[in-house]
């Protein structure tokens, strides 16, 4: 057997911690040390904290995760790469798609390394289940896909960093519709067409609070609603097809808040059922994204194999969408903040 893949975690906040116990459950990875400018009192007491990122970059790590606040993501993932490092990175990498291209630039110059992205829904059961549902072709190529991912409100600190455009570089649309915008393109395929209105309209934060889109290419629409003022959480995504359609309606988040995942699928109704197909709905409330994004990365590392989910390609084209959204609504894109300066312009900072 091969020896564990040593890992450091640079940020030991909220998904630090999830990281963490999901490399301590893995027998092919070991969590050696790690860092926070605000290190936890207790929960790493196996592992060796460090002074900074650099330190555990340069550390006898085999591999690093970034969990920080997207401001600081392309500075420790290049420096990570270009030290030998194979690296997993939280989405989005960055604020911008300038960050994301000086991600691209040090992963080409060095080929031999694995970098992924966290788009852990692609792996949540209902969504692989339904990947397979539209794959195999039994109701007919898509015609539509419709997704609304909400919540009500952040942490409550006023001084959240996501509500800050210079430490995240957008708002809801950025940090939790980019989920839905990857599934978009796993499911349909790449966008060219988009029309959008983004809008802060209830919080007093500096960055859109809702932004709704339309997305079109050559085979399908898509629709999407990403709010930050859904005051019952909600996750649902539609996919309409020829002869029937798959929905994933709810999410096993850690919270339990969004409602028990359930995948529903039908063929469209004939005779005295048009309109009222009969359903069949499959309970799936159970959250493997976290392993199975850890496996793929270890699979990777070991034996070459690319990656099919997470790539850098998926974060590029997914910011592509987010910040063609964001410029698309031309009164959201000219509107400017406490900071005085127009959205587009803060977008790259």
């Amino acid at each position: 057997m091969s020896d564990p893949i040593k890992i450091g975690i640079i940020g030991l906040g909220k998904m630090g911690d999830i990281r963490a116990r999901t490399v301590r459950e893995n027998e092919n990875t070991m969590l050696v040390c790690g860092t926070d400018p605000n290190p936890p009192t207790k929960g790493f007491e196996d592992m060796q904290l460090l002074p900074d990122y650099q330190a555990v970059i340069e550390s006898d790590v085999d591999a690093v995760f970034v969990c920080t606040p997207n401001r600081f993501i392309p500075d420790i993932v290049v420096a990570a790469l270009d030290a030998g490092k194979h690296v997993f990175c939280e989405k989005p990498p960055g604020r911008n798609l300038q960050d994301v291209e000086r991600i691209l630039e040090a992963e080409r110059r060095n080929p031999g390394l694995v970098l992924k992205v966290g788009f852990n829904h692609r792996y949540h059961y209902g969504i692989m289940e339904a990947k397979k549902i539209v794959d195999s072709g039994k109701y007919g190529r898509i015609m539509w896909i419709r997704g609304i991912y909400g919540k009500a409100q952040g942490s409550g600190n006023p001084n959240e960093w996501r509500n800050d455009p210079e430490m995240a570089g957008g708002g809801i649309l950025l940090d939790q519709g980019i989920h839905m915008l990857d599934l978009f393109r796993y499911f349909g395929g790449e966008f060219t067409e988009i029309k959008s209105m983004c809008t802060t309209a209830f919080w007093d934060i500096p960055v859109e609070d809702n932004a709704f889109a339309l997305l079109r290419n050559e085979n399908c629409i898509a629709m999407l609603h990403s709010s930050f003022t859904q005051w019952k959480h909600r996750f649902t995504l539609e996919i309409f097809m020829e002869d029937g359609y798959v929905i994933v309606d709810g999410m096993p988040s850690s919270t339990r808040s969004y409602r028990d995942e359930w995948i529903i699928q039908a063929r469209r109704g004939t005779g005295f059922a048009i309109g009222n197909p009969v359903e069949e709905r499959t309970f799936c409330n159970t959250d493997p994204s976290w392993e199975l994004e850890l496996a793929e990365f270890v699979e990777s590392i070991r034996t070459g194999k690319p990656l099919k989910n997470g790539t850098s390609r998926d974060a590029y084209e997914t910011m592509k969408l987010v910040f063609g959204i964001y410029e698309a609504d031309e009164s959201f894109r000219n509107r400017t903040t406490k900071t005085d300066k127009p959205i587009a312009e803060q977008a790259v900072l």
